[in-house]
């Protein structure tokens, strides 16, 4: 599982940490980054060890986005090549999206592009206070055009927009007050707070409620209101039977402590 070329893997307690490591290119991605990070992903999903994944960068980015070199090379290509290749990058993106376990985004230096999109796309996002956000695309006469699904759907179509036609760089404050990202913090404490997170997270709240609640979210929100609150009502009484649920009732009325 670790004899990977473009990312580093590691598991520290109930954490997978996955690390970007293209440090010479800005950590950019290319086919391999993305195929490497969609196996990774596969094999952490079976792994029952890990509750939660840190996904950070090696060097001094997070990620610059797109290898516009790579992006350079596929311009000989024909169309359903540059189709087939955007679809792994779409199959990926999704993989985050939909992902069962928590993924928090540990972003430094810059987070650009398709770099952008991967770091908000997390289910949360963490930022050194001096961080560069941008979707820069049109700058260079591409468009951002994966990432967007999934950056109106966080934010907003007014401010996505903005972000996205602007090309505008923007710091940590900005991208929190956006909606970008969940917290901010000097740069030497990063790493240490993202993990204390991530350990609280693990140790307070139930995987199995997440995961469920991340599904219920993700398959109803586009539903007209009445279609979406009948899941509703049948994922809540769904979850009234599962272990986790009845252990966590008994523990809150006993007053004793959860152990998740």
């Amino acid at each position: 599982m670790n004899d990977y070329q473009t990312i580093i893997y590691n598991k520290i307690e109930q954490i997978g940490i996955i690390q970007l490591n293209r440090p010479e290119k800005r950590n950019a991605l290319n086919d391999q980054m993305v195929k490497e990070l969609t196996s990774v992903l596969l094999n952490i999903k079976e792994d029952s060890e890990v509750k939660s994944v840190i996904l950070k960068g090696n060097g001094k980015v997070f990620c610059a986005g797109a290898d516009l070199q790579y992006i350079q090379k596929l311009q000989n290509n024909t169309f359903e090549e540059n189709k087939a290749d955007s679809e792994q990058l779409k199959n990926l993106f999704y993989l985050i999206y939909t992902f069962p376990k928590i993924i928090i985004s540990q972003i430094h230096g810059a987070a650009i592009a398709g770099g952008c999109g991967l770091a908000t796309l997390c289910d949360f996002a963490f930022a050194s206070e001096n961080t560069k956000f941008s979707y820069s695309e049109v700058k260079i006469g591409f468009i951002p055009a994966i990432v967007s699904i999934f950056l109106t759907r966080k934010i907003g179509e007014g401010k996505a927009l903005q972000l996205m036609l602007s090309a505008q760089i923007i710091e940590g404050q900005k991208a929190l007050n956006y909606g970008l990202i969940n917290g901010i913090c000097k740069e030497e404490v990063l790493e240490d707070e993202v993990m204390a997170f991530t350990r609280k997270i693990i140790s307070e709240t139930s995987m199995e409620a997440k995961t469920n609640t991340k599904q219920l979210v993700h398959s109803t929100w586009h539903l007209p209101i009445e279609e979406a609150l009948d899941q509703a009502v049948t994922a809540n009484a769904n979850a009234r039977n599962t272990e986790d649920c009845k252990k966590g009732i008994a523990a809150f009325l006993n007053k004793e402590k959860i152990q998740w």
